[in-house]
């Protein structure tokens, strides 16, 4: 039987999914998108639960339960300050479950779609302790994906409430999540990319360019894939669900 549970792990709102059927579960936390919220991606988490895997969806930092209320412009700003936080806080949670005896050190999964799967491209660069993940419409890149960003907020003649000096820093603080400097660090651990060709929110040609790069890097290249759909846009198919699940179930379950 799939259970949802709804609790605070260090803190922070999550939803726990489990089959009750199966004695202690691999841990796989999933990240959900911008503006989105931890119940969106309740159709992973079951059919992960149905493989035997025990899921945590945490709320992002203003999203969700921990919503203030601001409106999309205003969270934009936010953007990157959001995505830190949250690789901040699944280390915090994953120690709160490994000391419960609940989960296994250096064997637990992310995965995330758009923010989310910026969020744990990051988490990869900081954390050695991630066995598996997968990237949805995600990108490692960070300090030249905020670049982008700047860039098209000044095309649209939005004025960011930063100064150059604190815009500076803050590229300087991305430097040390962006996984696209330090490729290394992924270390041949099992990573799934997805992401349609025509998506216009994050670009595709970045991150596929990024996988061909470690592509040369990785000694079990089966242990690397990247899903490519020539049409999609910045929504994830169905195709896309169900590789995430085979993904997960192929490696974390060895």
């Amino acid at each position: 039987m799939i259970e949802i549970h709804n609790k605070k792990i260090a803190g922070i709102p999550c939803l726990h999914v489990e089959n009750s059927q199966s004695e202690k579960s691999p841990v796989i936390f999933f990240f959900h998108g911008f503006m989105s919220a931890k119940e969106h991606n309740l159709h992973y988490a079951y059919l992960l639960a149905e493989k035997g895997f025990s899921v945590i969806l945490p709320d992002a930092a203003y999203h969700g339960e921990r919503s203030d209320g601001s409106d999309e412009t205003v969270m934009s700003t936010r953007f990157w300050q959001i995505v830190v936080r949250s690789i901040e806080e699944f280390n915090a949670m994953k120690l709160e479950l490994v000391n419960q005896g609940y989960a296994e050190d250096h064997h637990i999964g992310a995965a995330g779609t758009s923010m989310g799967g910026i969020t744990i491209l990051g988490a990869l660069k900081r954390y050695d302790w991630i066995h598996t993940a997968v990237s949805l419409m995600g990108s490692p890149a960070y300090v030249g994906f905020a670049k982008a960003q700047i860039q098209h907020f000044e095309k649209n003649g939005f004025k960011l409430p930063m100064r150059e000096e604190e815009v500076d820093e803050q590229l300087r603080v991305l430097e040390e999540y962006d996984l696209s400097l330090h490729p290394d660090k992924l270390n041949d651990r099992p990573l799934l990319f997805w992401h349609g060709k025509a998506d216009t929110v994050v670009p595709y040609e970045p991150t596929y360019a990024f996988f061909k790069a470690i592509h040369q890097m990785y000694d079990k290249k089966d242990n690397l894939r990247f899903i490519s759909e020539e049409t999609e846009g910045h929504k994830v198919t169905r195709k896309g669900l169900l590789e995430t699940v085979k993904w997960f179930d192929r490696h974390m379950q060895s």
